[in-house]
């Protein structure tokens, strides 16, 4: 009688022991990828469409953050879980640790100047001193014409879900950078002639490559994105590791053979 107690008091600790180890496997693994998620990558997906032709909505990328250092955007600031945000306390630090400024061509992910927590995501075209301007959807650059180039015509859907072409172009920054740009509405659609922006130091000019479909830098409203403090940008995007059509879900595995764009995957961001 007093082995089987013996037996299973001993059952009974290898079974609370089981289960306490499996929560602290839970919380380290958890821990491991909150600081890789703080220092080093961090996943993003693409909801709107105004880095089309490069970004499509659906792609799902990988940020560094270490590019650009780290500011107190770089930690996590909201969890949602279940339909509620959870909102963490700030990190009390100002300004940027082991920085590096963001380089001209970069598509860099940044928290919305007006809220400070909702992400954007777009390409930096001007950097502080730039003095910035559209003419006629031409870019310029402290008084130069930005070289563009037309590039054939890309395929994508308007406000109305109806699919055509639009003229693409070639678009090449001072520091040789290139990437394409599509004008769905031609060169005089709204945005497509700005004054001149001067950059003040410490921010910078961030445009979208879907020029008539992207609030960004040249909008100064309240709902526009206007200049972009150094301190806001969390990280650089990199490389697409996933993507899929814009009306699927990730976990819709029996949709993946004809939806998802596996060309696209492990693709590197330029």
């Amino acid at each position: 009688m007093t082995m089987d107690n013996t037996s299973e008091k001993s059952a009974g600790a290898t079974k609370s022991g089981g289960i306490g180890e499996t929560i602290r496997v839970i919380i380290e693994a958890l821990l491991i990828a909150l600081v890789i998620r703080t220092f080093a990558f961090q996943p993003f997906n693409i909801p709107s469409g105004s880095l089309i032709p490069t970004l499509l909505v659906g792609d799902y990328l990988f940020v560094s953050k270490y590019s650009y250092g780290y500011s107190k955007y770089s930690f996590p600031q909201s969890l949602e879980w279940g339909g509620t945000k959870i909102s963490f306390p700030q990190v009390p630090i100002s300004g940027r640790f082991w920085g590096a400024e963001p380089k001209r061509g970069d598509i860099a992910v940044f928290k919305w100047p007006r809220d400070n927590d909702t992400d954007y995501i777009k390409r930096v075209i001007g950097l502080p001193g730039d003095r910035v301007r559209m003419i006629n959807g031409r870019l310029y650059l402290n008084g130069e014409a930005v070289k563009r180039e037309a590039d054939g015509f890309f395929e994508t859907a308007d406000a109305f879900g109806r699919l055509g072409r639009v003229p693409r172009f070639k678009e090449t920054l001072p520091n040789g950078v290139s990437y394409n740009i599509i004008e769905v509405n031609g060169d005089r659609a709204y945005l497509d002639n700005t004054e001149e922006f001067l950059v003040p130091p410490g921010h910078f000019f961030m445009m979208g490559d879907n020029r008539d479909n992207s609030t960004d830098s040249r909008d100064m409203s309240a709902q526009g994105v206007g200049f972009v403090p150094y301190e806001n940008f969390v990280g650089r995007a990199e490389i697409v590791f996933f993507s899929i059509g814009d009306d699927m879900r990730p976990w819709e595995l029996w949709k993946w053979p004809g939806g998802a764009r596996w060309g696209r995957f492990f693709q590197k961001i330029r």
